[in-house]
């Protein structure tokens, strides 16, 4: 009979600090949303200043700045997954992060070819990555 109380005992334990770092985990990632708004909001100011300029360079400029302004979008869509989905971050949307995060430095060093290839060659293995998850094959398994 001891035995099953310290059970039950390790089994409460258990619970209870699950619960507090569950909470810890969640107050952290709404800090971090906050943070990510007012950084998407700063974002937004400098992607109206680029399109009010006209140069030849802010043409780079400003692709670069609206693949930021959507690596901060998918990071605030992988918060509002992660809460959606009962506390479960899905794998396939870090990959769209490593994709949008891939070609903005393309985009931003694209002065060796080498590395361009090497950038490119991590996208496609990437997106084989994100069929793989997302196949039926896998799902079912």
């Amino acid at each position: 009979m001891e035995k099953r109380t310290s059970e039950q005992n390790h089994s409460h334990f258990s619970k209870i600090i699950s619960s507090l770092l569950q909470w810890v985990l969640n107050i952290s990632l709404v800090i971090l949303a906050g943070i990510l708004v007012i950084f998407l909001a700063q974002e937004t100011y400098s992607l109206a200043q680029v399109l009010l300029t006209e140069s030849n360079k802010a043409s780079y400029l400003l692709i670069e700045k609206i693949v930021v302004y959507f690596l901060y979008f998918e990071f605030l869509a992988l918060i509002v997954k992660y809460f959606k989905t009962n506390y479960h971050f899905p794998l396939r949307y870090f990959i769209y992060i490593g994709i949008t995060a891939m070609v903005r430095l393309i985009i931003v060093d694209h002065s060796s070819a080498v590395n361009t290839l090497l950038f490119s060659g991590s996208i496609l293995l990437m997106v084989i990555a994100l069929f793989l998850v997302s196949s039926e094959r896998l799902r079912k398994s």
